[in-house]
């Protein structure tokens, strides 16, 4: 996708703060944090949502959560726990049609969500 602005980070062709990154994903620091850690999970590869999730991305869907496992244990917030959140289609919040995951920590995550 030429204006997914997921895909230009990807690219390179828009900055931001890497985390980690590998052959199938990049994590990076949200740029509006809603918890002292917010980082952003998403495939190398553009899936536009999670309704668009076919039987041969299940290996980098299972990718993005261990990966997640090991970086709350880098970031030192496993133990306190963390929340990983997907937002699909315009009810569910999805403001960038690029299937991404939210990982928030760091403070105490009230239930339900906004």
């Amino acid at each position: 996708m030429n204006d997914c602005i997921f895909c230009k980070i990807i690219k390179g062709e828009i900055p931001s703060n890497k985390v980690y990154e590998d052959d199938k994903i990049l994590v990076f620091k949200d740029i509006e944090p809603q918890a002292p850690v917010h980082i952003l999970i998403i495939p190398k590869k553009h899936i536009t949502s999670l309704n668009e999730l076919s039987k041969d991305d299940a290996q980098i869907i299972a990718h993005v959560f261990m990966k997640v496992q090991e970086l709350a244990r880098e970031l030192g917030v496993s133990e306190n726990g963390y929340r990983v959140v997907t937002n699909c289609g315009v009810d569910g919040g999805q403001t960038v049609e690029h299937v991404h995951f939210h990982m928030l920590a760091g403070r105490n995550l009230q239930w339900p969500p906004g």
